[in-house]
């Protein structure tokens, strides 16, 4: 059984792979690694086979955006499946779809029927499957390890993939030179056999919630409600959908730039992506080590500026030896980047909603990388190949820039986790979990010399209170008893209220008594529970009785 992320944990892992020491973390990383080897044979069996059946420059290109869209289109529903269902349960659909895909391909090669439609078709499938199993993991790296840990875990699963570029396309180049595309996606359907086993036989602990499931479209509704409220996610986002729009070029072309300007075979394409991989490697073992010299935000831009110098050498490179070098610089900056991103995204979220969190940031993420796929191959096709890669390295060096309007701020490692010990309210109303909106308004006796006090702790509560649930929030000032103050907001139901406590945290609880301390009545300020009813329309459920609402 592995630990829990609820321990005390408030400082960056002392190193890169601290996390390796829980066990449940290290088999599913391990497992993982495996599978992420198979898919980078995968990805270049079906990138060279494109290239060998396929005269266009885009379709080729399209090969990525292919495996990439399905993230842009279902991670937000996979993100709520993942907070309102059993993330182990999803990471196994998941796992299985994406094996189930790759065994299909393999079955129509092995047949004879290949066309590049059905490549692109099956890639799509394949990106559902990790579409819906990686919100899934992600969201599960804080319930496996402690907090504390968490920012090594999600550097540890940037370098996990990034560095298995070091093994993969080496190792699928030579499979594919010498047996050919049919064994190399035989091997990779083989290795997305090993993580579903191992999840399989894993279990960790997650803290349950006493309250019913979140609708779906709810669930959703929170999410992005969130995420809009939360200014470290928003900067993690709009950043990740710009340097991935700018920066997949690289990978994207790279096929095209073995075949067309260094004339090189499949080997040679697997050696550019070693080196690839072995600049992720650098950058990924000395993420912790950047984060203690420097900003988030500079480390950002460097990585940008990194992967601009790359695109533009691997355009000019008249060598594969020079490619590789500028590859590795490309390397070091594109781990460094999605690890500080997705480690900011972690710690802005409480698990409550992390899945949902993740599963927007991969979407727009996903959509940039999409997106950018389609834009650097048509540019490629329709003008030259060098100036896409020229117009990709010029598009990063904006994305470097825009930090001074979209800065990736300082990640916040506060505790989220909430609060233990919420008891439901007593009510003179009979209610039901649907029962509702649900209006609260909390009356404050605030002297003339507190109000500026009191009106900056307002501006955290209406940020605290949003993001847990509140809706309408306000605060009103009486005209005729100007030391008389109310905050309110609603709740579309009874059990929305009572989910709405259940998330509060330790912050949550500070605020709180920072604002009693402002409070100059003799009682403490008075919490007042209602229910909206329309005129004319008496409900036979609110008859009174006096008991405590439970679901």
């Amino acid at each position: 059984m592995s630990t829990g992320a609820h321990g005390e944990a408030d400082a960056i892992a002392p190193t890169t792979f601290s996390p390796l020491k829980n066990q449940t973390f290290r088999s599913i990383w391990l497992s993982t690694q495996v599978s992420s080897i198979g898919w980078m044979m995968h990805t270049v069996a079906i990138g060279w086979l494109m290239a060998t059946i396929s005269p266009s420059d885009l379709m080729v290109a399209l090969v990525q955006a292919s495996s990439t869209l399905p993230a842009f289109i279902l991670s937000v529903f996979a993100g709520a499946i993942a907070d309102s269902f059993s993330r182990r349960g999803v990471l196994l659909v998941g796992r299985s779809l994406i094996a189930l895909a790759s065994a299909i391909l393999t079955g129509l090669l092995a047949l004879g029927i290949v066309d590049p439609w059905i490549i692109l078709g099956v890639g799509f499938l394949i990106g559902c499957g990790f579409a819906l199993s990686d919100p899934a993991w992600q969201a599960s790296v804080g319930d496996i390890v402690d907090r504390r840990d968490l920012p090594a875990a999600v550097t540890l699963i940037n370098i996990g993939f990034n560095t298995v570029r070091s093994v993969g396309p080496a190792l699928g180049g030579i499979v594919v030179a010498s047996f050919g595309p049919l064994t190399t996606l035989v091997l990779s359907t083989l290795s997305y056999v090993v993580p579903l086993g191992t999840i399989w036989h894993s279990n960790w602990t997650v803290r349950s919630s006493p309250l019913p499931r979140e609708r779906m479209i709810t669930a959703i509704y929170d999410g992005a409600r969130f995420t809009a409220i939360s200014s470290e996610i928003k900067a993690a986002i709009a950043r990740g959908a710009l340097f991935g729009f700018s920066g997949i070029a690289i990978l994207a072309l790279l096929p095209l730039v073995v075949r067309d300007h260094l004339n090189a075979g499949p080997f040679d394409y697997g050696v550019l992506m070693a080196g690839f991989g072995i600049g992720a490697l650098f950058g990924g073992v000395n993420a912790a080590r950047f984060r203690r010299l420097m900003s988030q935000e500079r480390l950002v831009m460097l990585a940008c500026l990194a992967c601009a110098a790359c695109a533009f050498f691997v355009a000019v490179a008249s060598s594969v030896a020079v490619a590789a070098t500028a590859l590795a610089l490309g390397g070091t900056g594109w781990v460094t980047a999605w690890s500080g991103l997705g480690i900011s995204v972690q710690l802005a979220s409480p698990r409550w909603i992390v899945g949902r969190t993740v599963s927007i940031y991969y979407a727009v993420t996903y959509g940039g990388i999409a997106a950018g796929s389609w834009v650097w191959g048509a540019a490629a096709e329709h003008y030259s190949l060098t100036s896409a890669l020229v117009g990709s390295a010029g598009a990063l060096v904006l994305v470097a820039a825009t930090g001074l309007l979209l800065p990736v701020l300082e990640n916040k490692e506060s505790d989220h986790v909430a609060l233990e010990g919420f008891e439901a309210p007593v009510v003179a109303v009979e209610l039901r979990p649907r029962s509702g909106p649900i209006i609260v308004k909390i009356e404050y006796q605030i002297p003339d010399e507190n109000t500026n006090a009191y009106l900056s702790l307002m501006h955290e509560r209406r940020l605290a209170q949003s993001r847990v649930g509140a809706r309408h929030w306000t605060v009103e000032r009486d005209l005729q008893e100007p030391c008389q103050w109310t905050e309110s907001f609603r709740t579309p139901t009874w059990t929305d209220y009572l989910r709405l406590n259940h998330r509060l945290t330790a912050a949550d609880k500070e605020l709180d008594e920072r604002l009693q301390e402002l409070h100059s009545g003799e009682h403490p300020p008075r919490k007042k529970l209602s229910i909206e009813r329309p005129a004319g329309h008496p409900r036979k459920a609110d008859h009174i009785s006096p008991f405590i609402a439970r679901i």
